[in-house]
């Protein structure tokens, strides 16, 4: 069954509550003071199911609204996530001032298609209602409900309401269905308990569904609580789907942690913001808006002071608009599309709205760069497709997770990748694990990888390489983009890996007269002194390079294993090992254990030397320590 929401809209006392309960048998007004002062202070709420023309069952969830001018607040907390309005207008009073900031709301939140109503239609002649249609065709022209039906309805009488359900059914067809299989978000616009079943939580489903047993996560706080059980149109369910009046019993939950405002969504994936870069737009009613200025700021059911940085303007004028960065006051999750209003800060009066275009956290600037409003207008104007390939440039050469550009974008992982598909297909993107990155800019890195390898090869000729963590730490790049590119620059022969320097591809360590020399002397020191090898400082003392050149030529030795380092001052040749390795296993002949004094007589070195060589030989495993004697393997 398709669910349609429908919000009234007017000024006080032209009949709201009496028309939703003339449609649904349902009287709306649920609070005794609104009982009895005879309005509307809170958001009241009523269900109707109809038959369209073509035979499809209708759901219509109505959202009435209060239109004292002091609770715009609750109304604007009812309108956010309305299908269709129906902006009430009594006939014996005509258009009067709430009925003109209601319709103004309205428009700034986009709301797609309505219809008006004039109600009390019997408390005035058939010539007096004329001039009230007339005088709301030219009200209404060129807005979106120009050229839509005005229907007049006596609530009192029922005369009018079967032809209003009429065009309800029709209109509510037209509503294209919001989008079940995103990502779920449920503004929370009532909070109370019910005896026997705990906290209950309502609001209108505005994307995704929610089922039974489900988790959910509530922001702003981040807290998680499960879904005990599911109410669509106060009717038992397995699960809510969007587009429905929903109410959830949320297990382990307290009402003191609740409230309007706040919203509930899929778990793990989103974070409440306190900054939004947006595009807001002024009535031509308001006052000119300065750089700085602090609104109250609406959106959805959520509420909060906002201060409007301007981007590259010092003040916006009535009519006109312009892109700034909104700073809450309290953190709300928002999403990119997400419709608000803005009101004055004193006297509170709507002046205007916007859409958030980019949710992500930034560091505070004053003005945009060129290149970040250009960013905006993408988000502003293009398709999903382009959408996603900003975003990811926004990341730079590390690209964008999957689950980064879901927070970003409120997409699927399905929809994203759908997105991306052709991106990648047309080489623009490189899916690299979870992540995609723009292909140029790993070309970009590539380059740069490669000519910062060169220039230290020339800056430290003696070096083999540059280690792999100090390279990605120079370019800040991730471990998953700097692997993949490492990988491709080593698949291409344009790199080597020895150990974990990284090198140009056939490239050896280039020396000098000196250092050759200095490298046979060092080599020779330790190869004519067999296992009574001489302290390694001594050896670089005497020799004719300086200390810092000595010891890279020391450690290329150690790389190649020409010298074998034992401990910090006890290094030896290969040979020596080689030939200590065969006099012990020549010794087992003799017997299988041997003890330090065995070794000492053996190799004739002193402890010293001794104790370091039996610790190498059980890491080389040519013996085996049990206690103080050695079992030769």
């Amino acid at each position: 069954m398709k669910s349609v929401i429908v919000g009234t809209a007017g000024h006080i006392d032209h009949g709201k509550t009496a028309l939703v309960k003339a449609l649904t048998g349902i009287d709306a007004d649920r609070l005794e003071e609104e009982k009895r002062r005879g309005i509307t202070i809170d958001l009241g709420f009523a269900h109707l199911e109809l038959k369209a023309s073509n035979g499809e069952p209708l759901r219509l969830g109505f959202v009435d609204v209060p239109g004292h001018e002091r609770f715009v607040r609750n109304m604007l907390a009812g309108v956010g996530g309305i299908d269709l309005v129906l902006l009430v207008i009594a006939a014996d009073e005509g258009i009067k001032p709430q009925t003109r900031e209601h319709f103004d709301i309205c428009r700034l939140l986009r709301i797609p298609r309505g219809m008006t109503v004039l109600t009390k239609s019997d408390l005035v002649d058939s010539e007096t209602l004329g001039v009230v249609r007339l005088e709301v065709e030219e009200f209404l022209r060129g807005s979106f409900l120009e050229g839509s039906p005005i229907v007049p309805v006596s609530s009192l009488t029922g005369s009018g309401v079967e032809e209003l359900k009429r065009e309800l059914a029709r209109m509510a067809v037209e509503v294209m269905a919001r989008d079940s299989s995103a990502l779920f978000r449920l503004p929370i616009d009532r909070v109370f308990t019910m005896k026997g079943f705990g906290t209950v939580v309502t609001g209108t489903l505005i994307s995704g569904k929610v089922r039974k047993e489900e988790e959910v996560e509530v922001f702003p706080t981040g807290r998680r609580m499960r879904v005990r059980g599911v109410q669509v149109h106060n009717s038992a369910a397995e699960q809510a789907i969007a587009g429905q009046r929903t109410a959830l019993n949320l297990a382990g939950a307290n009402i003191e942690e609740l409230s309007r405002g706040m919203m509930l969504a899929t778990p793990g994936v989103f974070s409440a913001r306190s900054r939004v870069d947006a595009a807001i737009s002024l009535l031509p009613s308001a006052r000119p808006l300065k750089d700085r200025s602090r609104v109250h700021f609406h959106c959805y059911t959520g509420e909060t002071i906002a201060e409007v940085v301007l981007y590259n303007a010092k003040q916006l004028a009535p009519g006109h608009s312009g892109l700034s960065q909104l700073r809450l006051a309290d953190s709300m999750q928002l999403l990119p599309g997400d419709r608000f209003i803005l009101r004055q800060f004193s006297p509170v009066v709507t002046i205007g709205g916007g859409e958030v275009l980019d949710a992500v956290a930034r560091r505070e600037r004053r003005q945009a760069t060129p290149e970040r409003e250009e960013f905006l207008r993408v988000l502003q104007r293009s398709d999903a497709q382009q959408i996603v390939s900003a975003r990811v440039a926004a990341h730079g050469h590390n690209g964008a997770s999957i689950p980064e550009l879901m927070a970003e974008t409120g997409w699927t992982r399905a929809a994203i990748e759908q997105h991306a598909a052709p991106l990648i297909q047309e080489s623009e993107l490189t899916h690299v694990g979870d992540v995609l990155v723009q292909t140029s800019a790993i070309a970009v890195l590539n380059q740069a990888i490669v000519e910062f390898i060169h220039a230290f090869h020339q800056k430290s000729p003696l070096a083999v390489g540059i280690n792999k963590e100090e390279l990605r730490g120079e370019f800040g790049v991730s471990p998953t983009i700097f692997d993949f590119v490492l990988e491709s620059l080593i698949s291409a022969k344009k790199l080597e890996l020895a150990g974990e320097q990284v090198k140009i591809a056939g490239r050896g360590v280039a020396l000098r007269d000196e250092e050759a020399a200095a490298m046979s002397r060092i080599e020779q020191a330790f190869a004519t002194a067999g296992l009574k090898v001489p302290a390694l400082k001594e050896v670089l003392a005497a020799l004719p390079v300086d200390r810092t050149r000595a010891q890279k030529i020391v450690t290329l030795l150690l790389r190649d294993r020409v010298l074998v380092k034992l401990s910090d001052e006890l290094v030896f040749h290969r040979s020596a090992l080689d030939s200590l390795r065969l006099s012990v296993q020549t010794y087992r002949q003799r017997s299988p254990q041997i003890d330090v004094a065995g070794f000492k007589d053996l190799t004739g070195v002193s402890r010293k030397y001794a104790i370091p060589l039996l610790e190498y030989l059980d890491r080389e495993r040519v013996t085996r320590r049990i206690g103080d004697i050695r079992e030769i393997l």
